[in-house]
């Protein structure tokens, strides 16, 4: 009975680790993505307004809040990209935050 509590107790610290490295890539993933944005647009504050994109993930569950967000801003600066760019790199950049976070 032990052993199956021991093992129930590591598949609940698992878990757990996985949502927490979850949400600090994400969060790294959103910091880089306005990063890249800012520089797209040609923005002088950059680090500002890649924390207005991870504040944006806070509006709703999953990327499409953070995917509109860069994509209207984009659209407002008249900074041409399609939404299948927009996406590939929020991808490429999920796995860069990942690897910075698991080198940290």
């Amino acid at each position: 009975m032990a052993g199956m509590q021991d093992r129930e107790k590591a598949f609940e610290n698992k878990f757990a680790l996985d949502q927490e490295l979850k949400f600090k890539a994400e969060a790294r993933r959103n910091k880089l993505l306005g990063l890249w944005a800012a520089g797209l647009m040609g923005r002088d504050d950059a680090d500002a307004y890649a924390r207005e994109v991870v504040a944006s993930d806070f509006e709703e569950a999953g990327d499409e809040d953070v995917f509109r967000k860069v994509r209207a801003d984009l659209d407002a600066a008249n900074v041409a990209q399609t939404d299948e760019q927009i996406r590939a790199k929020m991808l490429e950049l999920l796995a860069e935050a990942v690897t910075q976070i698991q080198s940290a």
